[in-house]
């Protein structure tokens, strides 16, 4: 067994340990052995709420929407061959974001739980075709790149715009709060919702390492390999719409996790692609499921008031790219 298999079924074991940790740990002063308890038999009607419709929903969606973010970042990186690629740079997070303000500020989601996250995934899956379209049969990374740069800048233009017309403070504070991520106040519904694109994504994301792997040696080297340019750029894109789409559309806007989780785990894998895409979406999941915890726990020590997961993992990934800066760019690529 090769070593990156190894890392890979190591990752596999600290998520299946990180989940089961995390579903016993919140701001609720609720004792562990009282939640096994509900496992094993009839337990208080309170305590069932607590666990199978608060924290279970939770934890399994800040797995899936963190090896979301993980797995597009890494893809996306192989694919364009830059280190400094996040599905935010690439339009799709803000296109998402932005149809979901847009639903928010029409008072849509008064109507039903789920138009939030079915106008975010619209809004990605938008996005995706658009840098599509813009960049054409051009194989250039470069020009994918800048029809990324510029419909984010678009999005985030009119996420403002929207936030600056918002018709009262109470109106904008409930956007901002939604684009600063969260995971709190999602339930079984919200998970069904993302089961069936995340499947779709993660595919063919997955399916893309050998190609990814050969693209690594160039687009010339690649072509001669059978790598199809434009099929590959089809299934990054659109497995990025679908996996990024659906995490965005419950969780809001996260970021840094596309970014730094791919380079804390290039080096290790030697960069290869084929590998560092499911590792990637596993160290993800691992992160956004402990930094989701930190936040629940912290609660009670600031006033009842809950950090927003976006705003840890800022926190988190911040130190890691000042010390990759100070490093000269060497420490993982």
């Amino acid at each position: 067994m090769s070593r990156s298999a190894r890392d890979v079924l190591v990752l596999t074991a600290c998520l299946a340990a990180v989940v089961p940790g995390a579903l016993l740990l919140g701001s609720s002063r609720v004792a562990p052995g009282a939640l096994l308890g509900v496992l094993r038999g009839p337990a208080a009607h309170e305590l069932r709420v607590l666990l199978w419709e608060i924290r279970v929903p939770r934890v399994l969606l800040g797995a899936l929407v963190g090896a979301a973010l993980a797995a597009s970042g890494a893809a996306l990186q192989e694919w364009l061959q830059n280190p400094l690629v996040e599905p935010g740079i690439g339009g799709v997070s803000s296109g998402a974001a932005l149809c979901a303000v847009l639903a928010l500020y029409g008072g849509l989601s008064a109507h039903s739980a789920l138009a939030v996250p079915a106008a975010a995934m619209a809004g990605a899956l938008a996005a995706a075709l658009a840098v599509a379209a813009l960049a054409g049969r051009d194989l250039g990374n470069e020009r994918v790149l800048l029809a990324g740069l510029a419909l984010t800048t678009a999005c985030n233009a009119a996420i403002a715009l929207v936030l600056n017309l918002s018709p009262n403070p109470l109106a904008g504070l409930e956007l901002t709060f939604w684009l600063l991520g969260s995971l709190a106040d999602r339930s079984l519904v919200h998970l069904g919702w993302v089961l069936g694109p995340m499947a779709l994504g993660f595919g063919l994301l997955l399916t893309q390492g050998r190609a990814l792997r050969a693209w690594a040696l160039g687009p010339e080297v690649a072509t001669s390999l059978g790598v199809n340019p434009l099929l590959l750029r089809a299934c990054v894109l659109l497995g990025t719409a679908l996996t990024v789409g659906a995490a965005v559309s419950v969780s809001g806007t996260i970021g840094f996790v596309g970014l730094f989780v791919p380079h804390l785990l290039r080096r290790r894998l030697q960069g290869d692609a084929a590998w560092l895409v499911p590792a990637s979406a596993l160290a993800g999941a691992i992160l956004l499921v402990l930094a989701d915890a930190a936040v629940r726990v912290s609660g009670p020590w600031m006033q009842g008031i809950e950090l927003k997961v976006g705003v840890m993992t800022a926190l988190l990934g911040t130190p890691v790219l000042f010390l990759h800066a100070l490093r000269g760019g060497r420490a993982w690529t």
